[in-house]
């Protein structure tokens, strides 16, 4: 990601940065932990399909910045770096509307930090299996901030329902939606590309609300 920011930043004009989509992608801790060929065989969940993911993304002509991350990564000082980086890009001509976050498990909560820290109420947020009790108690400062989508799977014992989240945050939340999905695949929903969870982020990329 540091590398195609540059590119973007220093390479390109204002007016190549305005009229585009941007979409960064965090991760969950497993790619931290074994690399972009992550696979899960204690769970049964299989490979994480890091790559497939980003070019589905790339596919419907969003820039997609992602990296990853080092093991035992700092959600707190990672979110302050993908705000320098929005920041960025929106100083540089970039529509913040046109500027999507989306994190799945501890990516999940570094993007909740990223809004939180972010501040920028026009700004994309896609949260997918991340909201739980023990990430309310480990980061109690989390404040939504943005046009916020929760993913998460019902059989998913790790990831659940943002709304607590929600409610306890004061600052603008101008769009909020909810989806409640039941692969049966639990938190290895997150590992593949699933168009139960990468339409509505796409929609939602594009402003499409509803």
């Amino acid at each position: 990601m540091k590398l195609l920011i540059i590119t973007l930043l220093l390479g390109g004009s204002t007016s190549s940065l305005f009229g585009q989509r941007y979409l960064f992608y965090l991760h969950g801790k497993i790619v931290e932990d074994q690399g972009a060929n992550a696979v899960d065989s204690v769970n049964g969940y299989g490979a994480y399909q890091y790559n497939d993911i980003l070019d589905s993304f790339r596919k419907e002509n969003f820039i997609v910045l992602s990296e990853v991350r080092k093991k035992n990564t700092n959600p707190i000082d990672y979110s302050h770096k993908v705000v320098r980086q929005v920041d960025s890009l929106i100083k540089r001509g970039a529509k913040p509307d046109d500027i999507t976050v989306v994190g799945a498990s501890k990516g999940s909560f570094i993007a909740m930090l990223t809004s939180s820290y972010l501040k920028n109420k026009q700004v994309n947020f896609v949260f997918m299996a991340g909201c739980n009790e023990g990430v309310i108690k480990q980061f109690p400062d989390i404040q939504f901030c943005g046009r916020i989508l929760s993913i998460f799977e019902k059989s998913d014992n790790i990831g659940h329902s943002c709304d607590k989240f929600k409610d306890k945050s004061s600052l603008p939340i101008p769009r909020y939606k909810e989806v409640e999905l039941n692969t049966g695949l639990k938190h290895g929903f997150i590992f593949k590309p699933l168009p139960q969870w990468i339409g509505p982020a796409i929609k939602w990329a594009r402003n499409d609300y509803e």
